[in-house]
């Protein structure tokens, strides 16, 4: 059975997912979200179709929603969302794809799953440590593990469900993600810049072009963080409390892996 997942990543969390999805069910396409963001429609005829993403705000991101939007699909496919997060925020997110494809697709998603991967929102906490990073990666593994085995037998289920996300995601989220293409305002870099270009050259939104040797954001951010993160010498930072937090990256991903995730 032919499957197509389509993926949004910054640092590598949502790929390795993708990945190891595609790898288990056999005959998948894998194509990037940050690919297609300037499709006026996706139409497909594979019979399974995937949606994996990371949790924002409680949400999803905003390229992930406007994608969701111009999904073309038919009440024969079989339809799943897998979102990954540091913390909590599956249930709010995956309601938020289930009633995006129902408004715009006329239909919803047939399972969604939740996947702990190691956090990356740099703005706000540090990166993990080694240890802790390979103990959430291999639980992450046996969950992905289970997950296969659903969707391999088109198993649909209910979508998880938690009022007290769903009131913080409604308090939260439009507030945060209407201002997200703002939110490079805050990205400096410092003289340590070598005017390598991976920043830009990784960005999925297309979002930073390099002027006199230097990055320059143009105010399309997803605040995926991984120009943060992915920067050779840790060269951009998001005000000053983000100078001494370690960066992450997922292990299984190479830098040459982001810089493909983007194109065209």
């Amino acid at each position: 059975m032919k499957t197509v997942i389509y993926y949004f990543t910054g640092t590598g969390n949502s790929l390795a997912v993708a990945r190891n999805l595609a790898s288990a069910l056999g005959d998948c396409e894998m194509v990037s979200i940050a690919s297609e963001r300037n499709a006026l429609s996706v139409r497909l005829s594979a019979e399974r179709v995937g949606i994996v993403c990371p949790v924002y705000f409680l949400g999803l991101p905003a390229m992930v929603a406007a994608f969701a939007q111009r999904l073309e699909l038919n009440p024969m496919q079989y339809v799943f969302g897998v979102v990954t997060l540091g913390g909590m925020g599956a249930a709010p997110a995956l309601r938020q794809l289930e009633d995006i494809l129902k408004a715009h697709a006329g239909r919803g998603l047939d399972a969604g799953f939740g996947v702990k991967m190691p956090g990356n929102y740099i703005l706000m906490y540090n990166g993990p440590t080694e240890q802790k990073r390979d103990r959430i990666l291999s639980d992450a593994d046996a969950n992905i593990a289970e997950i296969v085995k659903r969707i391999s037998h088109n198993e649909k289920s209910k979508l998880p469900r938690s009022m007290i996300l769903q009131f913080l995601h409604n308090l939260i989220y439009v507030k945060k993600i209407s201002r997200i293409h703002e939110a490079d305002r805050q990205f400096t870099v410092s003289e340590c810049c070598t005017s390598c270009g991976t920043c830009s050259a990784v960005c999925p939104a297309n979002n930073i072009e390099i002027v006199d040797g230097k990055p320059s954001w143009k105010h399309q951010c997803e605040l995926c963080c991984g120009c943060i993160h992915i920067c050779p010498v840790d060269a951009i930072q998001a005000g000053r409390g983000t100078a001494n937090r370690k960066r992450y990256r997922h292990p299984a991903v190479t830098i040459a892996d982001l810089r493909q995730d983007r194109k065209p």
